[in-house]
């Protein structure tokens, strides 16, 4: 048989074979799977990897309880890094920047984690668990999920403020009884956009300059800060912190209680699997606790999971939620207000 015909019959032969030939599973292909054997898949591939990498703002006493939980259920040993939304998103951004892949997942504010999708970092998770979450949880990229919900609340204590002294509307805090009583966090750039828009721009920022200028107001970093501000008296009335932080306090016996000034502004946290994670079964098993079992214990700890399943009356609470694009897109025009008249301002 002449050599060119036997090289043509060999090529021929070894094609097929070479056809079903497949380099290692991407996390694209993990996460988008949804085959009947799912499950044993990510459990198999789970078990190789053994570890996970979570970068997260939550406090940790709150990821702690939801890792625990995880380790003991999957035997996979999660590592934590936890920081500010934004020092969160800087620090992925630029590991992906210098070609370092650390982190498999991200659980953070849904500006933030919106904006790792815009930087093309994060990878769609088809979790069998999306048809019990709330309308509007996924974005239309379905490259993050919401998981709970932050909802800004005021907080008095409970020994200085007389409950029939609350204000009933941000007008109300024009009162001189409030004049040194007032607190806000530095971050919140997002609910003032969204309670200003709700007022009316022209009135909104009217009312925030004047409140300011008549009473003064105590500006602080960090909403656990200002809570625990409050509960000391510090801060009689604070006017910006997560409801689910005073509920926990409260529960401990801590004077404080939150209530509403209308409008109620709510923003998504979200958890999403990277794009290059390194341990992609295992950082996919995690988002799928999330989804789950997590839900309950978010409750147990007080935060209002996205759950359909979970029966919270807060999850259909009234309120404004922040669209997280929208948010990025006009960051710098309401970073420069807030600045403007609350933080330049305080005293």
């Amino acid at each position: 048989m002449p050599l060119m015909l036997l090289c043509l019959l060999a090529a021929l032969y070894a094609a097929p074979a070479a056809a079903q030939t497949k380099g290692p599973a991407t996390s694209a292909d993990i996460a988008l799977y949804q085959g009947a054997d799912r499950a044993q898949r990510l459990a198999a591939g789970a078990k190789k990897e053994a570890t996970l990498t979570v970068y997260t703002s939550v406090p940790p006493d709150d990821m702690a309880a939801v890792v625990s939980a995880f380790e003991k259920k999957h035997g996979i040993k999660v590592q934590v890094w936890r920081a500010s939304s934004e020092k969160v998103v800087q620090r992925a951004v630029a590991e992906a920047r210098g070609n370092r892949f650390e982190m498999d997942v991200i659980e953070t504010n849904g500006p933030e984690i919106e904006a790792l999708h815009r930087e093309k970092l994060l990878q769609e998770v088809r979790s069998p668990h999306l048809d019990d979450l709330l309308r509007g949880t996924v974005p239309p990229h379905r490259e993050w999920i919401g998981t709970r919900m932050n909802i800004w609340v005021a907080a008095y204590n409970t020994k200085l403020v007389r409950k029939e002294d609350l204000p009933r509307t941000y007008e109300d805090l024009l009162n001189p009884r409030w004049k040194g009583r007032l607190g806000i966090e530095a971050s919140n750039a997002n609910w003032f956009s969204g309670v200003v828009q709700e007022i009316g721009e022209a009135k909104g920022l009217k009312l925030f300059r004047d409140i300011v200028a008549a009473n003064g107001v105590s500006v602080r970093s960090g909403h656990t800060l200002l809570t625990n501000l409050v509960v000391a008296g510090e801060v009689p009335l604070a006017l910006t912190v997560y409801n689910y932080k005073v509920e926990q306090l409260k529960n401990n016996g801590a004077p404080i209680e939150w209530f509403i000034i209308p409008p109620t502004i709510a923003r998504f946290q979200g958890v999403a699997l990277a794009r290059r994670a390194p341990h992609p079964h295992a950082a996919v098993m995690f988002i799928d606790f999330m989804l789950s079992d997590a839900q309950d214990i978010l409750l147990k700890r007080d935060f209002i999971p996205t759950s359909r399943k979970i029966n919270t009356p807060l999850n259909q609470f009234p309120m404004k939620m922040l669209d997280p694009g929208v948010a990025l897109d006009e960051h710098d025009k309401w970073d420069r207000l807030y600045r403007d008249i609350i933080l330049n301002q305080a005293r």
